[in-house]
């Protein structure tokens, strides 16, 4: 997911993969107007970065500014950024050298860096390699009228400060030019588990909640303009915890859920992503409770060994975790659960990668983001442990990973040959203008020939006729 080269292609595509790394903000094309200033930005690594550009768009757009997909044309030039995996950070790079060759043809223009890798390398980009005139933390937006002012002036803009209370509850996020179909909302920002291998508690802060009720302000918004599906964002919603001021009344995720269920049956609610910690049985009842309330659920494990786990810093251990898993099934067997996966962690063995691959066919992952290790600068993981896996072991044991999940997913979607599903259309599949693309409450993309007068964003029944492993092909089924 954060480990491919970014294309400029499929700008319209709402599922935040490999094929959306790199994508360009811009909302309906505005009336061109030589006085007013244009930004253009490009996002990369998780879906909260992608919800991070909206609210960016949002506050540019309030001093002034209109998006542009045009780099040429651009005033500012913004890349919101990901530290997640080296590569992020490598292609980050070549795209700074690319923006400062349009500085180069068109004196004036200003390039700013946002997100996780502001505070680890403002001093690069600003001082050794000068390649950017900005330097925004995610918990900074709303000072960017403020720098972008400073930067025309001449100065140097930073602000990588991390709040504790900073939630933009109250932004309405310019929608990145999507389906019109579904969207994403942030509901929390920040996160409290330190995992030994992530940067996040570092680049993105303590965890804090936003306000239940401009969630549910939002989705309802969201409703009303047409859109038919959210998925609620957080580094771990399942820690998700808000208290009313007035009443003193604690809101957690499961309530949450049914709140923001209660908005419309027929506004479909996702989230990821989910901590194996956190994530409660109460959650899984109101999953249950509530059919628009999709059946599946993002759980990272990162290793299937109890050992690495507790290098890790994950809080639980291999047989806690099938434990969770075996819950989710007792609860919701239609559930389908995907994953997280870390191979060639610091001084895994070649058994407790095999404990790994027992761990994916246990739990029957419908699909799972697969890496390998790649050590963070700052994290408790380079600190105290060595990289000491070899390369050509970590992609060699990667590989291993990737060729067992495949064959379960294409197991798991064989399996849905024959059945029927409520499927939302998203828009016109990318094969063909002659079929449709959708989603089933697994999360499984189903393709299907147009048939009728359908257009996105109505629920159609969809018969599965035929699978690969990562999609369901099938027809409609017209009522009688």
């Amino acid at each position: 997911m954060y480990n491919e080269n970014p294309t400029l292609q499929d700008l319209g595509s709402k599922t935040i993969d490999e094929s959306a790394q790199g994508q360009v903000y811009a909302a309906a094309a505005v009336a061109e107007d030589p006085d007013t200033k244009l930004f253009y930005i490009e996002s990369y690594g998780c879906q909260m970065n992608f919800s991070d550009s909206e609210i960016v768009a949002s506050i540019l757009g309030d001093a002034g500014y209109n998006p542009t997909r045009d780099l040429d044309a651009a005033d500012l030039i913004l890349i919101n950024t990901c530290s997640i995996r080296e590569k992020a950070e490598d292609t980050v790079r070549k795209r700074l050298r690319v923006f400062d060759k349009v500085k180069r043809r068109k004196p004036g223009t200003m390039v700013g860096v946002l997100g996780c890798m502001a505070e680890r390398l403002k001093a690069k980009f600003l001082e050794e390699e000068k390649l950017v005139d900005l330097v925004v933390g995610p918990d900074a937006y709303r000072d960017l009228p403020n720098l972008v002012a400073g930067a025309e002036e001449g100065d140097k803009g930073v602000n990588v400060f991390l709040s504790r209370e900073e939630t933009y509850a109250d932004i309405n996020p310019l929608r990145l030019q999507t389906n019109g179909v579904t969207a994403f909302i942030s509901i929390m920002r920040g996160c409290d588990n330190m995992c030994s291998f992530c940067v996040v508690p570092y680049t993105r802060g303590r965890e804090r909640s936003r306000s239940a009720f401009s969630i549910v302000a939002e989705a309802t918004d969201l409703f009303d303009r047409g859109f038919r599906e959210v998925t609620l964002l957080g580094q771990n919603v399942d820690s998700y915890k808000w208290t009313n001021p007035e009443t003193e009344e604690i809101v957690n995720f499961a309530e949450l859920l049914t709140l923001t269920a209660a908005v419309h049956p027929d506004l479909r609610i996702r989230f990821s992503t989910s901590h194996p910690k956190d994530i409660t049985d109460d959650v899984l009842y109101a999953m249950r409770a509530h059919e628009n309330v999709c059946k599946y659920i993002h759980l990272p494990v990162q290793s299937g060994n109890s050992r690495i786990l507790d290098l890790m810093n994950r809080t639980y251990d291999r047989e806690w975790y099938q434990k969770k898993i075996d819950r989710v099934y007792e609860v919701i067997p239609e559930c389908a659960i995907s994953s997280d996966v870390i191979t060639g962690f610091c001084s895994e063995t070649e058994e407790e990668h095999r404990d790994t691959l027992s761990m994916i066919e246990y739990a029957r992952y419908s699909m799972s983001y697969m890496f390998y290790y790649s050590e963070r600068p700052g994290t408790p993981a380079a600190r105290k442990f060595a990289d000491d896996v070899p390369l050509s072991v970590k992609k060699r044991r990667l590989q291993e990973i990737i060729d067992l999940q495949t064959g379960i997913s294409h197991e798991l979607n064989q399996q849905d040959i024959g059945k029927t599903f409520r499927v939302l259309i998203e828009g016109e599949s990318k094969r063909s203008d002659q079929d449709w693309k959708g989603r089933n409450t697994q999360n499984k993309m189903i393709i299907f020939p147009k048939n009728g007068d359908h257009r996105p964003g109505e629920y159609v029944t969809v018969t599965v006729t035929d699978a690969t492993s990562a999609t369901l092909l099938g027809h409609l089924n017209t009522p009688h």
